[in-house]
């Protein structure tokens, strides 16, 4: 068993033009204000990170987290999450997608896929000079648009959509092994590796790589109806880094997991702020105790009511309360009598 880190921020849904959100320095210093011991970080937010000068300097590295600890706080991990969305899109997204890439690449989707590898490889490569073992990104999507099997699909065409899935991300994964981090894909719908069965797809095609892992968010899951506490079951070997983020799945005669295309607020199952959703987090964090999980547990704040700067303040002290101090000794152990291997045999009637 091992106690796990937190609580942790994502910065992504807090950056912004103004302050405290529009500089790294100011930004950790609200973070630690709201209570929190560590940041996760967009690598894509140049107005916090220099990707560039962080891929390449570990001297600037360490200011960045020489800046984060003057606060009380740590970088936890660095996020690539857009620009791994990018290294594989459907035409159909085209358009909708480029305003996550620089103008100099918009309509051109075979510069912007370069783009995007170029900088999840950095992201790689900051996180290392950072001292990090994980990074987090989404893997893009290349079959979402047939996720409904209606027309029928064409024979063949998932798993085509899946080779070239793993072809993308598989020189992406060994630069990664040899620079020690680990890719933990954050298993969302709209991404191809939306659940086990799909994760377990991509890794087949990339001959189970050890540096593939995943981001566990049980938000996601509960949106899906899938049993949240079973996946952390099967796949507690792979599950590098968790989001912790609430919902609420609220179905009625009118709308149910597909949401009927209604904004956030009206949707049947909509993400909540920490503690006003349905996920059961003292199982959660029961089990990711238990299977000695190593990470953070880091907040990602989303919810279609509450301000956010109020779900983050809530946050870091809802994560503090259920983080699980894991024991050292058994709660018996004042009623533990001793024993060797000849007393045991005489509790057996074994004889001596």
């Amino acid at each position: 068993m091992q106690t796990i880190k937190g609580p942790g921020l994502f910065l992504a849904q807090f950056v912004g033009d103004a302050a405290p959100f529009d500089s790294f320095d100011a930004i950790t210093a609200w973070a630690a204000g709201c209570g929190y011991l560590g940041v996760q970080v967009p690598s894509g937010a140049a107005s916090l990170i220099d990707l560039d000068r962080a891929a390449a300097s570990r001297t600037y590295c360490d200011e960045l987290s020489g800046q984060a600890r003057a606060h009380g706080v740590q970088i936890t991990e660095l996020s690539a999450h857009l620009q791994g969305q990018l290294v594989a899109v459907h035409p159909a997204f085209d358009a909708a997608f480029d305003g996550f890439a620089p103008a100099s690449v918009r309509g051109d989707a075979v510069a912007r896929q370069a783009w995007a590898v170029d900088q999840v490889r950095k992201t790689i490569d900051a996180s290392a000079n950072l001292g990090l073992d994980r990074m987090a990104a989404f893997s893009g999507a290349l079959a979402w648009p047939y996720l409904y099997p209606w027309p029928q699909r064409p024979a063949g065409l998932v798993e085509a959509a899946f080779d070239a899935l793993a072809a993308r991300w598989r020189p992406i994964l060994d630069h990664a092994d040899s620079r020690g981090v680990d890719i933990c894909f954050e298993i969302h719908p709209g991404e191809d590796l939306h659940d086990g069965v799909t994760f377990e797809m991509f890794l087949d095609r990339v001959d189970q790589h050890p540096r593939a892992r995943m981001l566990y968010d049980p938000s996601h899951y509960l949106l899906q109806q899938l049993d949240y506490l079973a996946n952390l079951d099967i796949y507690a070997e792979r599950i590098g880094m968790v989001h912790v983020k609430d919902a609420e799945f609220n179905p009625t005669g009118r709308q149910g997991v597909y949401g009927g295309y209604q904004p956030w607020v009206d949707r049947a199952g909509r993400f909540r702020s920490l503690g006003d959703g349905q996920v059961d987090f003292k199982g959660i964090f029961s089990k990711l105790a238990t299977m000695g999980f190593d990470g953070w547990a880091v907040v990602e704040w989303e919810c279609a009511l509450k301000h956010p700067e109020d779900g983050a303040r809530e946050g870091a002290a809802f994560v503090r309360d259920h983080i699980i101090r894991v024991t050292d000794r058994a709660f018996d152990d004042f009623a533990d009598g001793g024993a060797d291997d000849a007393a045991n045999r005489r509790m057996l009637g074994l004889g001596a």
